[in-house]
Parts: C-alpha cells; sequence; structure tokens
C-alpha cells in the first residue's frame, strides 16, 4: 500500500512521534523513508555581516535531524534517505512527495497556535493540498 513515505521532520517531540509511526510502517510495508527537514532563515538578517554563518548554521542543524532520524530508521531495519530543503515547509513537502511519487505524507504537528489558526500551519497547508495521503501525528 505505501511504497514511498515523506516523513517531515522538525526535529520537535512531535516530529519524533511521527518518526515512531514511520518506523512501523516502512518495515512492515517494506517502504522507504525519505526524511525531509526544511529550515528557513529569517531574511531580515540577510544583509548582516553574520548571515552566511546563521544560513551555515541552519543548514547544519537540519542535516543533524535529518540524519540521526535516516540513522534511527535504518537501525530499526528500514531503508531511509535524507533530504534537506531551504523555503517554506508546506510548499517544499509538497514538492518532495510530488517528485519522489510518494504514497504517504507523514508529519508532526504541536497544535495550532492563534496566529496558525488564522494563517494556517504547514500540516494544514499539506493537507489541503497533498496528493497523497496525509497522516499528522500529535
Amino acid at each position: 500500500m505505501f511504497r514511498k513515505i515523506v516523513l517531515a521532520h522538525e526535529g520537535s517531540p512531535a516530529g519524533e512521534r511521527a518518526l515512531l509511526y514511520v518506523e512501523h510502517l516502512a518495515r512492515s510495508e517494506g517502504a522507504e523513508v525519505i526524511v525531509v527537514h526544511v529550515y528557513d532563515v529569517p531574511t531580515r538578517y540577510l544583509s548582516t555581516d553574520v548571515y552566511a554563518d546563521l544560513h551555515a548554521g541552519f543548514e547544519k542543524a537540519s542535516w543533524e535531524v535529518v540524519e540521526d532520524a535516516v540513522q534511527e530508521l535504518q537501525n530499526a531495519g528500514a531503508s531511509a534517505r535524507g533530504d534537506v530543503r531551504e523555503g517554506v515547509a508546506a510548499q517544499q513537502i509538497l514538492e518532495i512527495a510530488e517528485s519522489e511519487s510518494a504514497s504517504l505524507i507523514v508529519l508532526g504537528t504541536r497544535g495550532p497556535t492563534a496566529a496558525e489558526v488564522l494563517l494556517g500551519s504547514t500540516s494544514t497547508e499539506v493537507l489541503r493540498h497533498a496528493r497523497c495521503p496525509v497522516l499528522v501525528v500529535p
């Protein structure tokens, strides 16, 4: 049923809970997992002297989240690889799912903040626009 799973992992406790679900699904379905982390460096720092270091720090931290999750999945016997993107999280998650022909997207959620209720959260945007099933783990 699920041959390719995109796990959007932001490094939060909700992401760790989602990882547990994906580990079970990947092993039981024989699915490949693509662990994705999307970061967005605040543009207000673009003109500062430290922007390059800030950008490099965001990218490094993102790869650490992804590599840890991939290692955990592989240690559990699942096929997994990672991808780190810069940009708007929902848009990048959807692009990866589309380009990889994902059969499932899994992501964690913290629950909506007041701003997210008004403007929309990453999980809400992914749910609205995904072309495959989406599992949101609280």
